[in-house]
């Protein structure tokens, strides 16, 4: 199969850059590279509620990902890679949490 019968499948397919199945995910790893991007400043300001929501959120597209007809492992991807993100900047801003209040107490 020719590069040319290649690209215009890939093109064509049920997947491909013609419809939401490509351009969701393509938009969604704005919250990777956000939330990579958010390792590098301290953890006094990572919020909580809001990497617990991005998590949740997360979890439920990477079903919705395997589910859906074709599934859509671009999707899937793109928010296994989020959520192992925002598990690591929630750790991040418990243990921050944590050690604020024992430092209070201590005082």
């Amino acid at each position: 199969m020719s590069m040319t019968a290649r690209l215009r499948s890939f093109i064509n397919s049920p997947t491909g850059p013609r419809t939401t199945h490509f351009w969701g995910p393509v938009a969604n790893w704005g919250f990777v590279l956000a939330a990579m991007a958010d390792m590098r400043k301290p953890a006094s300001v990572i919020s909580i509620n809001m990497t617990s929501a991005l998590s949740v959120y997360s979890l439920i597209f990477m079903r919705f990902a395997w589910m859906v007809q074709p599934r859509n492992y671009l999707l899937l991807a793109c928010h296994a890679s989020n959520e192992a993100a925002q598990l690591y900047q929630l750790q991040r801003g418990l243990r921050f949490q944590a050690s604020k209040e024992a430092a209070e107490k201590q005082e």
